[in-house]
């Protein structure tokens, strides 16, 4: 199992074993992380599970939708680096990787 590292926007960490193939939102979620929500339950219809993939860390990732990128774009915290955690499904290469979370997930 991969760990990946949470990063509040405070810059508490939280470093947690995700099983591969779950997203970075079910790995926050089950374990009781502060600052994703995930409302829709993984389904790309909302943005309560906005995070920030360092450029480092995006070639591991599989690729944004249009559909992930158009909910994207109505978040006031938007980056370049923005992503759906529901949508970034965790994979071995992902080892040590660490995720950035915006100050809320309006």
């Amino acid at each position: 199992m991969p760990n990946i590292t949470f990063v509040e926007s405070s810059g508490e960490e939280h470093t947690v074993d995700v099983d591969e193939s779950m997203s970075l939102m079910e790995g926050s979620t089950i374990n009781l992380l502060p600052g994703i929500e995930g409302m829709c339950g993984g389904m790309c219809s909302c943005c309560t599970c906005h995070v920030y993939i360092d450029e480092s860390w995006a070639a591991k990732c599989n690729p944004i939708s249009d559909g992930e990128k158009h909910l994207l774009e109505g978040s006031k915290h938007r980056k370049d680096s923005s992503r759906l955690g529901c949508q970034v499904i965790v994979t071995y290469e992902m080892e040590g990787m660490r995720v950035h979370l915006p100050p809320d997930q309006n």
